[in-house]
């Protein structure tokens, strides 16, 4: 199975790219798109001057609860930059969201509660909510992690989204938004 087909048994459809945006990333993009490979892995990630955002962890059933995503994190920590990434809100009805949340819990990552995060998938045509997790090897504060996310979601998110998928995202200040008094608890706290 290809790096793209473990993705994309793994990631629910309003998460994925498609193959042709991915590829594209990582031929017009490669100075900040990168891709790690391994037999039980995929981890696509950016990488820019200031910060790593997590596209996609992916580890295959037979090497989880061995160490593989940890020491992949640990990698990208080593480059002492704040590492963001988005999650799904806990689903009971996917058992796996749960432990990636505890996963990242126990990598010392934090949940931006003040970032609102709503975008419209082009795949379903239906609004997703998800939640933005970051780790910082300094005090990074969450409109720093915004504004970041911004970037992201302009860089790669959106990238020449038109051409590909026939239509185009919403812009970032529509989906991306910050609240200090959002009302959503932190997703981590119970876990």
């Amino acid at each position: 199975m290809n790096w793209y087909e473990k993705l994309n048994q793994y990631f629910p459809v309003e998460e994925m790219k498609s193959k042709e945006h991915i590829e594209l990333l990582l031929r017009e993009r490669s100075d900040i798109y990168h891709k790690n490979e391994g037999p039980h892995h995929v981890l696509m990630y950016v990488e820019t001057d200031d910060f790593i955002f997590i596209d996609y962890l992916f580890v295959s059933k037979d090497a989880r609860g061995q160490g593989l995503g940890g020491k992949l994190l640990d990698e990208l920590k080593s480059h002492q930059k704040p590492i963001i990434l988005e999650v799904e809100p806990i689903n009971y009805k996917d058992s796996d969201s749960e432990k990636r949340l505890y996963f990242y819990k126990r990598a010392d990552f934090k949940h931006a509660t003040s970032i609102g995060y709503r975008r419209r998938s082009l795949a379903t045509n239906e609004i997703n909510q998800m939640e933005i997790l970051y780790w910082s090897p300094t005090e990074e504060t969450e409109k720093s992690i915004l504004d970041k996310m911004k970037k992201t979601y302009e860089m790669i998110h959106t990238y020449k989204d038109k051409q590909i998928y026939g239509a185009s995202y919403q812009p970032a200040d529509k989906v991306l938004t910050f609240d200090k008094d959002r009302a959503d608890s932190d997703i981590l706290v119970d876990l």
